[in-house]
């Protein structure tokens, strides 16, 4: 969540009358994230988000988004539901863009996890896949290990201006990934994008995940791998170490609800290492093309570089959990 687009009091009356909204009392930008623009908005003592599609998110991509959260409300799980405009249609045209207005999850994201919350965020993460195997639709990762080396030629000449040792890294790390990467595990529709702020507490209880705006058809393991390195890592940015014992409540989590084959807990290694260079690749790619005037908090590359000496390094997924 960002704000590239800045809106007025005016304008989001106008666009809460698409949806049949009335009186507009509050409204707020979100500063959290790098993809969209949000804002919190308040109409008739009710919350909701609305979200302004911005950069990766391709519009033809918005219809698979929309009916993603459609059905998984459908199926019990907990998300943002998206509002139907007049046009019988949640996506909505602005000033030459695509908008939605979202229901509000409430409670709060933690800024800390322990082990018990990652074990909840676990059992969640398998609901999730559970209930996205019953929906039928598709959406490729546009963000996949084969757009890694691409991603990389296009930062390759600047990207030294963030770490001098940062070339030469990110290709080590991608020839292991391209020779090892997996071709044939169980897979389907996965959030891609479970860091802690997509998480939302609620008395010590997982009462939603939100922005499912990288969801996308791939391996379920390459979730958990994603999961690890959003949730697992703790310390200073220069001194992070992995946490087993998050990493195993995760798994016991995750396992209570969906088991993970053999072939899947095998690969946990590669699966970890592409999870921590495509994160580093994307957040190279924001940290050297800043929007001007944009009100966005950009992410450390940085954090990545621990994260990716911890998998290069590692055995097998015994190094991750027990």
């Amino acid at each position: 969540m960002a704000v590239y687009t800045k809106l007025n009091k005016h304008e989001i009356e106008e666009i809460i009358l698409l949806y049949g909204l009335k009186k507009l009392q509050k409204f707020s930008p979100i500063e959290e994230g790098i993809e969209n623009t949000n804002y919190i908005i308040v109409v008739d003592n009710t919350k909701y988000i609305l979200t302004i599609f911005e950069k990766r998110v391709k519009e033809q991509d918005l219809p698979f988004f929309c009916e993603l959260v459609l059905n998984l409300n459908k199926l019990g799980f907990k998300c943002p539901r998206p509002l139907i405009n007049s046009k019988n249609s949640p996506i909505s045209d602005f000033k030459n863009k695509k908008l939605t207005i979202l229901t509000f999850i409430d409670g709060k994201s933690k800024n800390f996890l322990d082990p018990e919350d990652c074990k909840l965020i676990g059992i969640e993460a398998a609901r999730l896949h559970k209930f996205t195997s019953k929906i039928k639709i598709k959406r490729k990762n546009a963000l996949s290990v084969m757009s890694w080396r691409k991603m990389f030629e296009n930062i390759k000449e600047n990207c030294s201006r963030i770490h001098k040792d940062l070339p030469k890294l990110i290709e080590s790390n991608l020839v292991d990934i391209e020779k090892n990467w997996p071709v044939d595990l169980p897979e389907g529709i996965i959030h891609a994008d479970l860091f802690s702020d997509n998480i939302i507490f609620k008395n010590n209880k997982v009462n939603g995940i939100i922005d499912f705006t990288f969801s996308c058809n791939d391996f379920y393991a390459f979730e958990i791998a994603i999961c690890f390195n959003a949730l697992c890592f703790e310390g200073l940015k220069n001194n992070l170490s992995f946490n087993v014992t998050k990493a195993k409540n995760f798994v016991d989590g995750y396992k209570s609800v969906r088991d993970l084959s053999d072939s899947e807990k095998e690969n946990m290694k590669v699966l970890s290492q592409g999870a921590a260079l495509r994160f580093l690749l994307t957040r190279v790619f924001d940290a050297l093309n800043n929007v001007e005037g944009a009100i966005v908090k950009i992410k450390d590359p940085i954090e990545y570089l621990k994260r990716l000496e911890f998998h290069k390094n590692s055995k097998n997924f015994e190094d991750y959990f027990f």
